[in-house]
């Protein structure tokens, strides 16, 4: 294999989840429905907020910006997918694939930092329940959306432009469903030491730092509810915490088993197939997980389906 020029990787070819074309019209038909319920059960989240005006507090204004992510980053994913399956086309353009990992890692940051403001707002309404309005302002909670936003977006262009920097191989096959930085990362020419160096110092600061925020959070809340005197007060605050703990724990769990895995196995078609659950799985469950168990969102759901049934 020889190195070539930027100019010269034109095109890679994702190999999928399987590379027998007789498996290609079950994955479709597999994926299509998983995306079209998770785009319909957090829209309804979304919707049911919006239009609840009891809802309109920091935790499920958090909760709405969750779903609005959740779309995006299936939606970021998924159709493309789709696209490939149907056209049997396995290929991608270089500007293509960056920009499709841009994207990914956008929305993967800025989930990252919506479930670490979540849990700060369930430690605060907990532990410091009469400073909770004065320090969870409107103001506050947009500003901490939109600092992970550009968090997010700043990760992502600064992984990108480095991976501009690579020159690659004549085999450009990514044993992948989609574009991933990883597995870019694997197919150049040149070194790429200072690219994994700040893949691993970036997951760090934006991954582990958030986590630890989140585990502390949530050891200060289980302390905090233990000590209530009210046993209706320890299950409402533990059903509402349990539902986030879940949320935590698909995102995160998922996320860190795909590359631990990888780095163990080594096998690319294992990391691909396990990647579904952060891409596919997690976004679709997100929403019944945080509504089913909680009775002001299954109200707020209610009406919803009730006014648009009114309407018909």
């Amino acid at each position: 294999m020889t190195p070539g020029n930027l100019s010269d990787a034109a095109e890679f070819l994702l190999l999928g989840l399987s590379e027998g074309p007789e498996l290609q019209p079950l994955l479709s038909g597999l994926f299509l429905p998983l995306h079209l319920v998770t785009v319909a059960g957090n829209l309804l989240v979304i919707l049911a907020i919006v239009s609840d005006s009891h809802l309109h507090t920091p935790m499920y204004f958090f909760l709405s910006n969750l779903s609005f992510v959740d779309i995006c980053f299936t939606t970021t994913t998924i159709p493309k997918v789709l696209a490939n399956t149907q056209t049997q086309r396995k290929s991608i353009s270089y500007a293509g694939c960056l920009t499709w990992i841009c994207f990914v890692l956008t929305f993967a940051g800025l989930e990252n930092g919506i479930l670490a403001m979540m849990a700060y707002d369930r430690f605060v309404a907990i532990c410091h329940p009469l400073k909770c309005t004065a320090i969870m302002s409107p103001t506050l909670c947009e500003l901490l959306v939109l600092w992970s936003f550009l968090f997010g977006v700043l990760d992502a262009l600064l992984h990108t432009l480095m991976a501009l920097r690579l020159s690659f191989c004549t085999d450009l096959e990514i044993p992948h469903f989609f574009c991933e930085l990883a597995h870019v990362l694997e197919l150049a020419c040149s070194d790429i030491l200072i690219s994994n160096i700040l893949v691993y110092v970036v997951t760090s600061l934006l991954g582990v730092v958030p986590l630890s925020g989140i585990v502390f959070s949530y050891t200060r809340i289980i302390s905090s509810v233990l000590k209530m005197p009210s046993a209706g007060g320890k299950y409402k605050a533990f059903s509402i915490c349990g539902s986030h703990i879940i949320v935590f724990s698909l995102f995160y769990g998922t996320g860190f088993g795909v590359y631990l895995s990888s780095a163990a196995t080594h096998s690319s078609r294992n990391s691909a197939v396990a990647s579904v659950m952060y891409t596919v799985v997690t976004p679709l469950v997100n929403p019944f997980i945080c509504s089913l168990r909680n009775k002001d969102m299954i109200g707020a759901l209610r009406k919803l389906i009730s006014r648009i049934f009114s309407f018909h």
